[in-house]
């Protein structure tokens, strides 16, 4: 029996962790017509059309989405990086507006609009916060660019007949490769290259961030929740926080990855990644022929400063996810099977060295 067509999706930022595996959900379901859309572009095939395209060009973009009369629903994970909080929000705010300039006169049964966002929001990335937060906390001083797209989204609806949502991950675990900022990936290769070393697996972040609460959110289960904030009617203009749905500390979980990768568990140490990993490049491309590794560059594998971010938090960082519960979400997921899984996974990709 033939599934009937949902609609055309258009997945921005598709080569990133998010974006893959919300594609990878969208074709795996066979109710979807895919589009993804990022800046090297990539293979299509079959119901997948990938396009090449930069979203701070706006003629390009014009020029690029003109015929993306079919699109129904718009899911936007695109991200600019900047060295400052300030500097980041102008190109991100113009790739958004670029983009809805350029699809929505063209795309006349547009249903959705989902933008990805974060726990920035809640000024997580500033310091401590408030926790659990919740969608309908209060926002703070500006400058933030999640907020100043959602700003935008919220004007840019009024009188329209599609409808937004706003999702908030935590930090996101997944195995697709070509985006620097995935941290199982970066704990992956940190590891591997400390066992190479004869070193145990230390936890390089503030001692701090050893004992605080932390959660993670899986790509596959937000892959799940962003399509199902789109479709569900009783969702639209609003905002989710979409987590595991359990809560860790490193101090407890690190143990279980030292001894995944069969390795001692050294005692804390505060190392910053973006140092003390800058030199490893030629190690890891001894490592990719000792172990017959693919030719990555080791540089686009890990994003040391995104680690040595993350490490920084020595405070509490996790949301309450409860409104996606009661409006109808019941997805979760283990984080400490989620990081053994993940590592499998790179393993079997050939990634990381399989020991003997």
């Amino acid at each position: 029996m033939e599934t009937k067509l949902k609609g055309t999706a258009l997945v921005v930022g598709a080569s990133g962790v998010i974006g893959k595996k919300l594609i990878e959900f969208l074709l795996d379901n066979g109710a979807w017509n895919v589009i993804g859309l990022s800046r090297k572009g990539g293979e299509g095939g079959g119901r997948l059309k990938n396009l090449a395209i930069d979203l701070l060009d706006r003629e390009d973009t014009e020029e690029k989405l003109r015929n993306c009369n079919l699109v129904t629903h718009i899911f936007y994970a695109a991200y600019q990086d900047r060295p400052s909080w300030e500097a980041l929000v102008q190109p991100n705010l113009d790739m958004l507006i670029n983009l809805m300039d350029a699809v929505e006169p063209v795309a006349t049964n547009l249903q959705h609009v989902s933008l990805m966002q974060g726990y920035k929001v809640y000024g997580a990335h500033l310091g401590p916060f408030k926790t659990p937060a919740k969608e309908e906390d209060a926002g703070f001083m500006p400058p933030e660019f999640n907020l100043s797209q959602q700003y935008f989204l919220e004007e840019r609806q009024r009188g329209k007949n599609w409808t937004w949502s706003a999702i908030r991950p935590s930090v996101v675990g997944g195995a697709s490769l070509g985006n620097p900022m995935n941290l199982a990936l970066l704990i992956a290769i940190y590891a591997s290259i400390s066992k190479e070393l004869k070193l145990p697996l230390r936890f390089p972040g503030k001692p701090g961030a050893y004992h605080s609460l932390m959660e993670m959110t899986d790509a596959g289960l937000l892959a799940k929740a962003t399509v199902w904030a789109a479709t569900e009617p009783a969702n639209a203009n609003q905002a989710f926080n979409i987590a595991n749905g359990d809560l860790f500390r490193w101090k407890d979980l690190w143990p279980k990855i030292a001894q995944y990768f069969e390795m001692p568990v050294g005692s804390p140490l505060h190392l910053p990644l973006q140092t003390v990993m800058r030199d490893k490049g030629s190690l890891w491309e001894k490592m990719q022929s000792n172990y017959n590794l693919p030719r990555l560059k080791y540089d686009q594998l890990s994003n040391w400063a995104f680690g040595d971010f993350v490490f920084s938090w020595d405070y509490d960082f996790f949301a309450d996810s409860s409104k996606s519960r009661r409006s109808g979400f019941h997805e979760y997921v283990d984080t400490e099977k989620m990081f053994l899984k993940l590592f499998d996974e790179f393993r079997a990709q050939g990634i990381i060295p399989t020991y003997s």
